[in-house]
């Protein structure tokens, strides 16, 4: 059998389909990797099925044998023994009459800042897989459906580390056409080509002719070889399964095009079947790849123009050049926001330079940030820091209701991770927690580039002003340091902090702050009651309520403490007023007449 890549110098080879699809029409469940250890003999059927096909080539069952991936099946110490028994099987179906590619794919979840894996944490899951793949020797790797060009690049750098083998990296693309008019595949092809690979290509998510158009593009970017394999087109949930409806005579049809596009690997991705492998071999065996336009591009394209840029917010314009106020409004339960609207009209004409909406804090149920945002800053002429949890998001969501909230005129976000779901109203809901505080920025920041988290042009570079949470009195306060740090990396424009009662604090606060290059607003709380402080002191994190304040109120029955409370913030105020670029004004119980009265009397416009 010829070395790899000299057989791609000659006619169509032709890969294997879906591993995990007919393994489960055969009973079995997810994940499908551990069939190399439970149903080895399964799997060896499987691949000999394709193998009778006609497939030359076939990819082990390891596309989410990673310690990340496996972790939450509590598989991560079976990493190299799943991953070199993958290979045992395959090339014990395969014999030397065909190729081995060994899988690997991303790790799972997404990479830092967007996410929570650090890079060091999955470049070494990638190599721990990698390298317990290669010790059953492979023909070669497969890095596939790979779509964070980040994450893409440090696997590719460690497959290119360990081996020289031939190395595969298939990318891919969501089913956009306006990703295909935007010229996304030329760029990637070429980018992916200037990294070392063997082949370029495009797996997955697309069905065959949306590809097409993906294979046209790559082939006017590289003379590499192409690697192309598709789904069967879109797939439908049924009774719990994901299932495809695409003859294998339709799926062929389109896979010979790819072909003449220039492919000169074609196989199949989710719901490909032996069937469609078979109906496509009829039509590709002992066909050479089509002629391909050479590194030029396949066609010309007009001058990328500039993405026109939306007007900044008044808030965004004015921090750090003078002393901003932003109070905090409660929303109630339910549709009646007649108060909260009342609150902020109140508000602007007290002084205030933007009213707060919590998202769902404390996991309780509230109508959405954005509906209220909107209509504050309709009716009531006042901008809003919408406050916008990652909790109850996936990543696509938190884009959607990203680009929702700039589309109504919202300008201003403070990011922040959520409180767990079980903590609130809906003890059983689900939290997502695809990102953190941090990765949520990052995609703010995209936005503000222009671009979506896939690279993808959104139209117009968004003008978000972004603020994030800063906690001074944390009880780990060098990791609390190191996020903030992140946060501003990552994009951020300004900080929140806590409530704080000390001046002491709120110096360090402003410190700190200013080192991570971050205008700070500082947060403060009118008391109401001993009690009141008594249970924030207690029973909140990160607040600290000092002893001679909780003894101060503790004297004083309840209407006196709620004027001492008042006349404490307005004190504290003053203080900060000269370290600090503004203050955040949290009311209890969201009583804008408690916040009023310190902005009244202090002035501060």
């Amino acid at each position: 059998m010829q070395p790899l890549l000299e057989r791609l110098k000659g006619p169509v080879l032709l890969a294997d389909g879906a591993m995990g699809t007919v393994l489960q029409d055969m009973g079995l469940h997810p994940p499908f990797d551990m069939a190399c250890l439970t149903h080895p003999d399964w799997v060896v059927e499987v691949h000999r099925k394709y193998l009778e096909a006609g497939a030359e080539l076939i990819e082990t069952i390891t596309y989410s044998s990673n310690r990340v991936k496996l972790q939450p099946f509590d598989l991560e110490d079976r990493v190299g023994e799943l991953n070199r028994q993958a290979v045992r099987l395959a090339r014990a179906a395969a014999g030397r009459d065909a190729y081995v590619l060994a899988g690997v794919g991303p790790v799972g979840r997404p990479l830092a800042p967007v996410g929570s894996i650090p890079d060091d944490v999955a470049e070494a899951a990638f190599r721990e897989q990698i390298e317990a793949l290669l010790e059953e020797d492979p023909d070669g790797l497969l890095l596939e459906t790979f779509y964070d060009m980040h994450e893409f690049r440090i696997a590719v750098r460690v497959a290119r580390e360990l081996t020289d083998k031939p190395l595969v990296a298939s990318k891919t693309f969501i089913e956009d056409g306006d990703t295909l008019a935007a010229g996304l595949p030329e760029r990637v092809a070429a980018q992916i080509a200037s990294w070392g690979v063997d082949v370029v290509g495009a797996n997955c998510t697309i069905g065959p002719q949306r590809m097409l158009d993906v294979v046209r593009q790559m082939a006017g970017a590289t003379d590499l070889p192409i690697c192309v394999m598709p789904t069967p087109g879109l797939p439908q949930l049924v009774r719990g399964r994901i299932m495809y409806d695409t003859t294998p005579e339709y799926f062929a049809t389109y896979c010979a095009r790819l072909a003449e596009a220039g492919a000169s690997i074609v196989g199949g991705c989710c719901g490909v079947t032996p069937e469609h492998i078979r109906a496509v071999g009829a039509l590709v065996k002992g066909r050479l790849p089509g002629r391909r336009p050479g590194v030029a591009l396949a066609r010309e394209r007009e001058e990328a123009k500039p993405l026109p840029k939306a007007e900044r917010s008044q808030f965004g314009r004015d921090l750090g050049k003078r002393f901003l106020v932003a109070v905090e409004l409660d929303l109630p339960r339910g549709l009646d926001m007649s108060k909260v609207l009342h609150g902020a009209r109140a508000l602007k004409e007290k002084g205030a330079d933007v009213i707060d909406i919590s998202d769902g804090a404390r996991a309780r149920l509230r109508m959405n940030p954005v509906a209220v945002s909107r209509l504050i800053q309709e009716q009531c002429g006042i901008e809003v820091m919408m406050h916008f949890s990652c909790r109850d998001r996936n990543l696509l969501a938190i884009q959607a209701d990203l680009l929702g909230a700039h589309a109504l005129g919202i300008r201003n976000i403070l990011a922040v991770t959520g409180d767990p779901a079980q903590i609130g109203d809906y003890p059983t809901a689900t939290s997502v927690f695809d990102l953190d505080a941090i990765g949520l920025v990052r995609v703010l920041r995209r936005m503000n580039e222009g671009v979506d988290m896939a690279g993808n042009s959104i139209g117009v570079l968004t003008n978000f002003t972004i603020a994030v949470a800063f906690d001074p009195l944390a009880r780990d306060m060098a990791l609390e340091e190191d996020r903030l740090h992140r946060k501003a990396d990552a994009g951020a424009h300004a900080a929140y902090t806590q409530p704080l009662f000390d001046v002491v604090a709120a110096e360090r606060a402003v410190e700190t702050c200013t080192r991570a290059g971050l205008p700070v607003l500082i947060g403060v709380l009118p008391l109401r009651s001993s009690r009141h402080a008594e249970f924030m002191h207690n029973e909140v994190p990160g607040i600290h309520i000092p002893e001679w304040i909780r003894k101060q109120l503790e004297d004083a029955d309840e209407a006196e403490a709620g004027e001492i409370g008042i006349a404490l913030a307005r004190d504290f105020v003053a203080q900060v007023q000269g370290m600090a670029q503004g203050v955040y004004l949290m009311p209890p119980f969201g009583n804008y007449t408690v916040a009023a009265a310190v902005m009244e009397a202090l002035g501060l416009r």
